[in-house]
């Protein structure tokens, strides 16, 4: 029974002939997962408007709501990496799927504010923030040895693609049917992964009779840690927090966060929309930044592996920052927009695998996961503060110009961060 639910539905024996490429199952399982739970967060920014003509709430307060399930989806990270660590990867994903299902699900019921907040800020917050960038680094670490950069590349991409990529599609049925079918198409497409997690996703390697890929046959394999998991992360926050390499990772994951799903992906819809742009339109905007950060982030997984981490960091916030200042001047139309969704979604989170290799440089193999994990947690911190702030700023001035500005100005800020940042050792380049 325990080899059962350690390895899955199905016997371990038939999964033993992909041999180490099994890896590569995994990482596909996990990237629908990650995909799935990008585009719950997403969501929020398609209901905006949906939500002000059924209730006439404010976009104060759909953005509140929308903030704090980023926030709460960024400071659930740490604590789901030493989850993932002492009661299972599997089990935390699982447990994670259905609460984010139910709540979406419940969410369809709403008619008061704090219906929004409990479903779309709390409970979804809650579960996607097991299923987020920490998933994918301790999978990474977990089931590779090489290739590690370009992997956490392609799971990165697919957090940017959920949010992009889902929105023209919600846009759509929720010009066609309102809110209430937007929630509860999420909610379905999150419930039908759980069946493929249960069958696919084995807890580790030798659970079916393999080491993590590119390791030679017979390594050792790191035992499973069993400590408490609020512990664990408290403990990974105090140690890394005496070291200031942890708080410029910090600083420049926060402007990350601030500048991408915090901004544009809860904000663009409505800003197209105040320059006379159709919702649906402007999601699509969205989507093609999803396919280009596909490309981008996978590519700058590939220029991890290879080049210093931190003069792409510099490259790539600096591009942002300059992006976002120029974007309120531009005059919105087809061509100039999709050179902003071009480029901008080339850089959309390209900076997660060069934060990540750091990481594990900086902090060691055994401590990254959790430690990225509060690095994670300043990106959705960041992101929430532009979320809820963006909002704010729109219904005090009746524009978005000085948030796209203040965002812009902080991207630079981070660019220069990111050349303060030592590097412990060299890795040797990947094959």
């Amino acid at each position: 029974m325990s080899q059962a639910i350690a390895t899955g539905g199905v016997p371990p024996a038939s999964r033993r002939p992909f041999g180490q490429n099994y890896a590569f199952v995994v990482v596909g399982v996990v990237f629908l997962a990650l995909l799935a739970a990008a585009g719950l967060r997403a969501a929020p920014g398609v209901l905006i408007l949906p939500l002000e003509q059924a209730f006439g709430w404010s976009r104060a307060t759909t953005s509140f709501a929308a903030g704090l399930g980023i926030f709460l989806y960024g400071m659930v990270g740490p604590f789901a990496a030493a989850l993932m660590q002492s009661f299972g990867i599997r089990r935390t994903l699982l447990c994670a799927l259905a609460l984010m299902s139910g709540a979406t699900a419940l969410s369809a019921l709403m008619s008061e504010p704090w219906h929004l907040v409990a479903t779309w800020g709390v409970l979804s917050g809650l579960g996607s923030g097991c299923v987020a960038i920490v998933l994918g680094a301790t999978v990474v670490n977990r089931w590779f040895v090489v290739r590690r950069g370009l992997i956490m590349g392609l799971l990165t991409a697919s957090t940017a693609t959920g949010t992009l990529v889902f929105l023209p599609g919600l846009a759509a049925i929720a010009a066609a049917g309102g809110w209430q079918p937007v929630v509860l198409t999420v909610s379905v497409a999150v419930a039908a992964l759980i069946p493929l997690v249960w069958w696919l996703l084995p807890e580790r390697p030798g659970d079916i009779g393999l080491v993590p890929y590119g390791a030679a046959p017979g390594s050792a394999v790191e035992p499973p840690r069993r400590a408490n998991p609020f512990r664990s992360a408290i403990d990974g926050l105090v140690r890394a927090s005496r070291r200031g390499d942890f708080w410029l990772l910090f600083g420049t994951f926060f402007i990350c966060g601030l500048t991408t799903n915090g901004l544009v992906g809860t904000h663009l819809i409505s800003f197209c929309a105040d320059q006379g742009l159709p919702e649906v339109r402007a999601a699509a905007l969205l989507a093609m930044m999803g396919v280009f950060d596909l490309i981008g982030t996978t590519g700058s997984g590939w220029l991890t592996d290879r080049y210093d981490p931190r003069k792409l960091l510099f490259m790539y916030y600096g591009l942002r920052g300059l992006s976002l200042m120029a974007l309120p001047f531009t005059d919105f139309s087809f061509y100039s927009l999709s050179i902003f969704a071009v480029f901008y979604g080339l850089d959309w989170i390209a900076t997660v695998p060069p934060t990540v290799r750091l990481t594990n440089e900086i902090f060691g193999e055994r401590d990254a996961p959790i430690v990225f994990g509060w690095i994670a947690a300043g990106h959705q911190a960041g992101a929430a503060t532009a979320a809820f702030g963006a909002g704010l700023s729109r219904a005090a001035e009746g524009r978005y110009l000085e948030a796209f500005l203040a965002a812009g100005l902080t991207g630079l800020i981070a660019a220069v961060m990111s050349l303060m940042i030592a590097r412990a050792a060299r890795r040797p380049v990947a094959a």
